[in-house]
């Protein structure tokens, strides 16, 4: 059975799966989790109730089914919009693939897909060839809390508004109660960088703690 979710935030619906359980791009070399996930709003808040990680944790073996990428296409059937993984990440290739299988069949919805899984040998082919569909924006996320991007990709990086980089669109729901509204930017291929400001208790504790805003 298929479960998917709405974010508050979101214009759209979304598949995902349990933050950081399945995100090994999360931690680095030494096991650490990178600062961008080391405040990850998928763990705190709504996010830290039953009903919100029940479906994710079904969906961890629910995408294993023979007849997965059937039924989402079918699902999918009157969106327009779509994310993939508002919490977790694509941590198997045989996901990814499906994932693909998905997209290509639903050319009417145009999907986001972020992810750390590039740092992966083995996710680059299917990511590109998921970037490579005319409805799909891949959208690489930076580990960054302080503004770095990933050069020469589509990406997302967490800053502030005092450090914005030069060619970055900012996420511009912090001005407008948290949601996306009427901006579809993360979607847009035309978009190589979104600036997200940083938000949430955990996120914000991680940016004082390292000096980058000023402490309550």
């Amino acid at each position: 059975m298929l479960k998917l979710s709405k974010a508050l935030k979101m214009p759209c619906r979304s598949w995902s799966l349990q933050a950081l359980d399945t995100c090994p791009g999360s931690r680095d070399k030494s096991g650490e989790l990178v600062p961008a996930c080391s405040g990850c709003y998928a763990t705190d808040g709504n996010y830290r109730f039953k009903n919100v990680k029940s479906p994710r944790l079904h969906n961890r073996e629910d995408w294993k089914r023979a007849h997965w990428v059937d039924d989402m296409v079918a699902e999918l059937d009157n969106d327009r919009y779509f994310r993939w993984f508002d919490s977790g990440d694509v941590y198997d290739v045989r996901l990814a693939k499906k994932i693909f299988e998905v997209c290509e069949r639903t050319p009417w919805v145009s999907h986001w897909i972020p992810t750390r899984m590039h740092k992966f040998a083995k996710f680059k082919p299917v990511l590109s060839e998921l970037e490579a569909l005319p409805n799909v924006v891949v959208r690489l996320s930076s580990d960054s809390i302080t503004g770095e991007t990933i050069r020469g990709a589509t990406t997302s990086t967490i800053t502030t508004l005092d450090n914005v980089p030069e060619n970055a669109q900012i996420c511009e729901a912090y001005t407008r109660e948290g949601k996306c509204k009427a901006c579809r930017a993360c979607w847009d291929k035309t978009v190589q960088v979104i600036a997200y400001i940083g938000h949430g208790r955990s996120m914000l504790k991680q940016q004082r703690n390292a000096d980058i805003i000023a402490a309550a």
